[in-house]
């Protein structure tokens, strides 16, 4: 009984030695956070009901192509399957160092059997003359067998946290790579969503440049018509031509940029190009789509590469307790039992059996500043880390404030640009209308419908550029995502989410 207590009490005072972990706790930087966003004066807020939850954020946009490319990309996006493999492998060095923390159990067993053959053997004995050596004769030969199996244990005790830090470390480095994983994803999925609306522009390009080209072919008739009475002179038929050819070119090159669009999209939805066949569209389907916007400090909560930057941090701050641990000794328990006889079939007899109990303590007395300049180096590399950390905060910030003046000063330039096209259309309307009454020359129709032309091509510019803003701003705000989505300790070493 008495024994037994010793045991216990020994057991419980390894275990509160064990307790006690070197190096700072971790405490989460402190990072430049704005009491509001300062471009979000009149910004018009989301009503409750475009708020709530519409299940993944490109839905807002209200195009089921755009959902189903979302999907596939989801599923078969390189970067992501990427991205997702370095978590599971962050996620299995956790699970490898926790293991640390056990003992270690090894079982061996070996047979031999050897001869020692008839003849003379050569030995060697030392004298006062030297090395003598010394031969005897044999009569005859001898068979040796030897059996032995064993069982053994080792353990080196986590005193001083060394363990537990690089545990608490690589939980860290795995969390890392989970928010990692989630910018990655929110990263294709604005990169899907962007890609997408350019190419609905490109068609929308085509089918103005389409517009533009018939439209050419029709003035080059009337050019025609006129020089072929005598009304006009050549020059007019040539200038029509040259107009019309131009028009040709630039729908060529539209359709260029829709092709090449189209290829960017099979490669970030997972497919070769030439497995991959958007048909365009009549109509250019936008549902510009209502962004809520959160307060400033949450924006930390909800940016997935903001998180993997704390998280980086706290693996930082977990690698110098790893580094001040070498400064304490360090202690390993070990045990070793097992049996070994000459013959198998007492091999397991009890006086075969053998067992050992040890300890070793190690310490290292003079190292000539390596741990001191390993611990700095960890704490330099900790400093690093928190700088990383709040230029991204900082970066953060800029990106939503971007693109908040972005979409409000586009909407009016939107309206702007929309008055442009209606009076560049009624003055081309007016000039091909004199031009046929003889009244203006036709430069006078030419330079009016170019400007339509470009005022309509930069129409569909702003709206480009407003879609963009809007994909933009919402990835700026997470996409949805939060930080409460990263995996805990429980679900980095068992790959379940509680």
């Amino acid at each position: 009984m008495i024994h037994t207590a010793r045991k216990s009490s020994l057991f419980v005072g390894l275990s509160l030695l064990a307790g006690c972990a070197v190096g700072p706790n971790y405490q989460r930087p402190k990072a430049p956070v704005p009491p509001a966003f300062k471009e979000a004066d009149g910004w018009k807020q989301a009503t409750p009901a475009d708020a709530g939850d519409r299940g993944h954020w490109w839905q807002a946009f209200s195009d089921p192509i755009l959902n189903q490319l979302e999907d596939d990309a989801a599923t078969a996006n390189p970067t992501i399957a990427q991205a997702l493999a370095n978590y599971e492998q962050a996620r299995q060095v956790a699970r490898g160092d926790r293991a640390t923390f056990l003992p270690t159990i090894s079982a061996t067993g070996s047979a031999q059997r050897s001869h020692t053959g008839s003849g003379r053997s050569v030995s060697s004995g030392s004298s006062s003359t030297g090395t003598t050596p010394t031969i005897t004769s044999t009569p005859g030969g001898s068979i040796n067998n030897s059996f032995s199996t064993s069982l053994g244990a080792s353990w080196t005790l986590d005193f001083w946290g060394r363990i537990r830090r690089q545990v608490e470390a690589d939980v860290a480095a795995a969390q890392t790579s989970a928010a990692d994983l989630a910018n990655a994803r929110l990263s294709i999925q604005a990169t899907v969503a962007e890609t997408y609306f350019q190419l609905r522009v490109a068609d929308e390009r085509v089918r103005l440049r389409q517009i533009a080209v018939d439209a050419y072919s029709r003035t080059l008739q009337i050019a025609q018509n006129k020089y072929g009475v005598g009304v006009v002179a050549r020059s007019d038929v040539i200038s029509a031509q040259a107009q019309l050819d131009a028009a040709r070119a630039q729908l060529i090159d539209a359709g260029i940029q829709r092709a090449q669009l189209e290829h960017a999209l099979a490669a970030l939805v997972g497919k070769a190009p030439g497995q991959f066949n958007l048909p365009p569209q009549s109509a250019l389907p936008v549902q510009m789509p209502a962004i809520p916007l959160a307060l400033p400090s949450e924006l930390l909560e909800r940016r997935p590469d903001v998180a993997a930057e704390e998280r980086n941090v706290a693996a930082a701050n977990a690698r110098i307790g790893v580094q001040v641990a070498a400064y304490f000794p360090q202690l390993t328990l070990s045990a070793n039992g097992g049996y070994t006889s000459s013959a198998l079939g007492s091999l397991f007899n009890a006086p075969n059996r053998f067992w050992s109990l040890g300890a070793n303590l190690g310490d290292t007395l003079f190292d000539f500043g390596r741990r001191g300049a390993e611990v700095a180096a960890a704490r330099a590399s900790y400093d690093a880390a928190v700088a990383a950390y709040r230029g991204t905060v900082l970066r953060a910030f800029q990106q939503v404030e971007d693109n908040l003046v972005a979409l409000r000063l586009l909407e009016q330039e939107a309206q702007v640009q929309e008055n442009a096209v209606n009076e560049a259309a009624e003055a081309a309307r007016i000039a091909m209308n004199e031009y046929r009454a003889g009244t203006v020359d036709f430069t006078t129709v030419a330079n009016a419908q170019v400007i339509e032309a470009n005022n309509r091509q930069t129409a569909l510019t702003v709206l480009q550029n407003r879609l963009n803003a809007s994909v933009a701003l919402i990835q700026a705000l997470g996409g949805g995502w939060r930080s409460d989505n990263l995996p805990d300790s429980h679900a980095v070493f068992s790959g379940k989410k509680d």
